[in-house]
């Protein structure tokens, strides 16, 4: 038996900036991490776009509108005293034709609501940013948009939690919850209190200390087409107008932060939850249960789960992927997109009673236990804030 008086399920992102937050307001105690892989950040975390967003898609009442633009800045200064390589290359967002007009005033509204430094461009100077750009008519620039390699950060992340005293054990997966303790792959550990920051699995795991009653993951594959142009063919991260009723952003240029630049990512429903490649880590019982999910989508959503589904499958085109992103910026050639990169699934959070996708943070506890259910993107730019209010969170429920 292990005893602990915080244990943090989850080496993400997430899992260790919440323990590093625990052990800064609680230094006398002992905090504990457990991670199902061998290292941190396997999953999510290691495998996202490396953007730190600004924070202007996001209504100004929703938690994302407030975490993302503090967490851009947090994140930013944290890379800059670790000496982190990142690209502040910043953000184009264009329009494809006039329909799209509105839709780009309500970002630069949310822009100004939410406090983020946005700039209107016209067509003319979006191109000085970028020569290649297509936009109808009128741009938005995000300044502060910028670029990090997200396993570099994830290793510093982790060093620092250790360096603080944080216990981190890796290769120690979940089992079930046992009255005041949880058995784990390498024996039983009683906790204080326990937060679960598992990501793909965080449903299932609030399940047994019976939260999550409406909610479950619903998994999405995240892929990305890398170009083969030299560095700095693209100068800055070109994105369309987003649909502004579901959390994917559409296909679009992401700027790396060597200089290359990638399209994407695709928002394929997957089948099962670490549905990466192949038949890998391949659960019969996820596969029938998301299936179920997905039909019932099908047959009553409040988005349009069909139509969805179908277009993000034919993203599996390499031919079909760089024509989208042709419609962003000239002189794309199939020739040039060769390789995919590392697969990513989104842990998405679905309400399988309003049969709707949460697109806000949603986060369920007590004096036990706090359960991080929906951290989807952009989690990896707001982990600092949000692990902040979760930990705000669980002091007010422990005095």
């Amino acid at each position: 038996m292990i005893l602990t008086d915080f244990l943090v399920i989850g080496g993400g992102i997430i899992g260790i900036s919440i323990a590093r937050e625990l052990i800064k307001i609680y230094p006398k105690s002992k905090v504990t991490l457990i991670e199902k892989e061998k290292a941190c950040g396997m999953h999510g975390s290691g495998r996202n776009s490396g953007v730190l967003h600004a924070g202007f898609y996001y209504s100004p009442d929703s938690l994302k509108a407030k975490f993302t633009r503090d967490g851009n800045k947090l994140l930013t200064e944290y890379c800059e005293a670790k000496s982190i390589a990142i690209n502040k290359c910043g953000k184009l967002v264009v329009a494809k034709d006039s329909s799209e007009l509105e839709s780009l005033d309500e970002l630069f509204r949310r822009a100004k609501l939410n406090g983020i430094d946005i700039e209107e461009l016209s067509d003319t100077d979006a191109k000085q940013i970028e020569p290649r750009v297509k936009t109808f008519q009128r741009a938005l620039y995000s300044p502060t948009t910028s670029t990090v390699d997200p396993y570099e950060v994830m290793q510093s992340l982790r060093s620092d939690a250790e360096n603080e005293g944080v216990e981190i054990h890796s290769d120690v997966c979940f089992i079930s919850r046992k009255s005041n303790s949880v058995v784990t792959s390498k024996g039983h550990y009683q906790s204080g209190y326990i937060v679960n920051a598992a990501g793909l699995y965080a449903d299932k795991i609030a399940l047994e200390f019976g939260f999550s009653e409406k909610y479950r993951i619903l998994p999405f594959k995240g892929l990305y087409l890398y170009s083969d142009e030299p560095a700095s063919s693209i100068k800055t991260n070109i994105y369309p107008v987003p649909n502004l009723n579901n959390p994917f952003l559409g296909v679009h240029f992401t700027v790396t932060v060597d200089g290359k630049h990638k399209i994407g990512p695709t928002a394929i429903p997957a089948f099962w939850r670490e549905h990466y490649n192949g038949f890998d880590n391949f659960k019969l019982s996820e596969t029938i249960e998301i299936i179920k999910r997905e039909a019932g989508l099908i047959a009553s959503s409040n988005f349009d789960f069909k139509r969805l589904a179908f277009e993000e499958i034919t993203k599996y085109s390499r031919a079909h992927m760089v024509k989208l992103a042709s419609s962003l910026v000239d002189n794309i050639r199939k020739d040039n997109f060769t390789k995919w990169g590392k697969p990513g699934i989104r842990a998405q959070l679905l309400d399988i009673k309003e049969q709707k996708l949460e697109m806000d943070f949603v986060i369920e506890g007590d004096d036990r236990s706090m359960h991080v259910l929906n951290a989807v993107s952009p989690a990896f730019t707001c982990s600092i804030p949000f692990s902040q209010h979760i930990c705000n969170e669980i002091k007010s429920l422990l005095n």
